[in-house]
Order: structure tokens, then sequence, then C-alpha cells
């Protein structure tokens, strides 16, 4: 049995708004990730099973290996179908903010979902959240907004509700948000809540597999060029990099969702402790960073790229040429030099 760890107050505000009104939406953040879709879709089947109307929307393309989702189809992205989109926000009577803590990190459909006048429920486990929703659920130490949104399901007391499609969405979020439970999930609950999902009716296995074996020849030959041409490694620091162009990316007829999991590679060479993954976006270099141990990327991500995220898996963003990026996490890790050394 799981903990009620979260505010009852919160759950009542909740189940409260969920039972006086009708139009839902569920809203994602940029490049959204198997968390941010798998909560938001997990929301939506719950909400349409409950006789509800419900969409989701996402600012723009999600990966290719988790449309096979059930309804992912459905998903509507803002910078195709803003006209839309619009309209629904305006007719809307509650939006749900998964897996994200400022409306920033929507990009323009932050401005839109801001200015909405309806209720906005922030579900989300990322650190320091935004005060523009009217329920805010933020736990940071929970493994996934997936893992968080079936606490609040559990806690409303509609687990009834949750069917194997429910269940197969939210599986992903958290399986994709932890690097298949490799790192942020050594709790107890949360194999508390796997086996329950299993007895609702998923196949971990088949979801494993729809994920990480969905990939393209091109894909393929891509990793092949990372690890032979792009994989650097200080190891007097027991740290790695990888850095990808658009072109170089274009070179291999990149589709979003491709570099996945690219960042996690290097933490196979013993003794690595950090991997910096920079891949060029059309107007900045996203990073992404991984560690294992007491490493603190976070705090990497917070001093050097105007980022954050959790203590092993985090994010930010570098405004200049892949070269400055370079040197910038060069420059961070000479600062972490004596976190980086055993």
């Amino acid at each position: 049995m799981l903990n009620k760890i979260i505010n009852e107050d919160s759950i009542a505000q909740i189940g409260n708004l969920i039972k006086e009104n009708d139009k839902f939406l569920m809203v994602g953040h940029l490049s959204p990730d198997g968390d941010a879709v798998g909560a938001s879709l997990a929301l939506f089947h719950l909400l349409t099973n409950m006789g509800k109307s419900a969409r989701v929307i996402v600012p723009n393309v999600f990966p290719n290996f988790l449309k096979w989702l059930p309804d992912a189809g459905s998903i509507l992205q803002y910078d195709s179908n803003k006209t839309a989109i619009d309209g629904l926000i305006a007719q809307a009577d509650v939006i749900f903010c998964l897996d994200f803590n400022a409306l920033k990190r929507m990009g323009a459909l932050g401005d839109a979902v801001g200015d909405a006048p309806c209720h906005k429920i922030m579900i989300d486990h990322h650190l320091d959240p935004e005060s523009f929703s009217d329920v805010t659920i933020s736990m940071p130490k929970m493994s996934s907004t997936s893992e968080l949104l079936y606490r609040v399901i559990y806690q409303l007391g509609l687990v009834k509700q949750v069917d194997k499609t429910v269940a197969t969405c939210l599986y992903t979020g958290m399986m994709t948000d932890t690097g298949g439970f490799t790192y942020n999930s050594n709790r107890r609950d949360i194999y508390l809540i796997i086996s329950d999902l299993i007895d609702i009716g998923i196949d971990k296995d088949d979801i494993y597999r729809r994920v990480n074996n969905n990939y393209s020849f091109s894909r393929l030959s891509l990793e092949g060029y990372v690890l032979y041409h792009k994989l650097k490694v200080y190891p007097q620091l027991n740290a790695s990099l990888i850095s990808l162009t658009r072109d170089e990316l274009k070179n291999f007829d990149y589709v979003s969702g491709d570099s996945e999991g690219f960042v996690n590679i290097p933490l196979q060479i013993f003794g690595m402790r950090l991997s910096c993954f920079l891949r060029e976006d059309k107007d900045m270099i996203k990073i992404s960073l991984r560690s294992v141990g007491n490493f603190p990327c976070n705090e990497l991500a917070a001093a050097f790229f105007n980022g954050g995220g959790h203590k092993n898996a985090s994010g930010g963003e570098f405004s200049g040429t892949m070269e400055q990026a370079i040197a910038q996490y060069e420059k961070a890790l000479t600062v972490f030099k004596k976190q980086l050394i055993y």
C-alpha cells in the first residue's frame, strides 16, 4: 500500500475541479519527452474514462518512439495548430500543466496558457516551481511526473479508472525518465506502483521494446558516428562530452528523438562520473547532463547553462556557437574538479 504523501487539501481541490468541470487540457513542455507525453496521455485517458472532454497539447514535435502510445496521434502541436489550440484554451475549464515548473518551459504555448482564464493545476517533479497555477503538486524527489500523477490518482480514489491504456502511459513515463530505472529510482514505492500497473495489465517488456527497439537505420548509424568520432573523454576528471552540430545531424536524416539516450552511453565507461551531450538546435545549444553517485549535475547545469533538474539527470541551454559551448563545459569541469575526482 502506498503512503499518502500529497497534501490532502490539494487533493481535495483537484477532486472538486475534476468533478465540477467538463473540458480539460493537458499541456507539456518544449521538446516533450516520455514523461511529459506519458503523463499527459495517461490523464487524457483517465478523464475520458470518466466521461470528460479532454485533449493533449504540446509545444512542438515529440519523438517517434513515443508515437505508438494509445491516442498519441490525437496530440496537437502548438507550433502547427496555433489557431485551433488557442480556441481550445479559451474554452477550457481546467488545464493540467504536466512535467514543467515554469511557463517559459513551453515557449509560445506558455504565454497562451498563462493568459487563460481557466483553472490551472501543476503536477511536476522539478525544483523551484513558479506560482502560476491554482493547485501545485511539486515533489522533486519523485522519479517522474508520471509516478507523481499515479500518486494523485491513488489519493483521489480513482485507481479503478486506471485501465491498461492509462497504466501503459504511466509506466512509459516512469521508465523513460529513469533510464529504464537505472537512476533516480532507488525507492521502494516506485516498484509498488509498477506492481500495481502490472496487475492492471501492462506488458512492461513490450513497452521497453517499443520505446528502445524502435529506431531507424539512420539513427543507429548516427550512434556509430558518435562513438567513433564525437565522444571525448577527460580521463583525469572522470568526465565525457558528446557534441553534434545541425549539419552533422542532417547527414544522418535526423528526426526528433534520434539522439535520445546518447548522453547515457559514456557512463558505461569504468569510473565515469559525468556525461554531457551538446546538440545544436535552431537557436541555441541544448545541453543534457547525466551523472552517477553524488555528483550534482543539476548544480553544474544551473551555474553554467541556465538550467537545472535532478542531481543525476539535468539539462540546460547555451546561446552561442558549439565551440563556445564546449569551452563553457570545460570551464565547468575545472570548477567542479574536486567533486569529479574520487
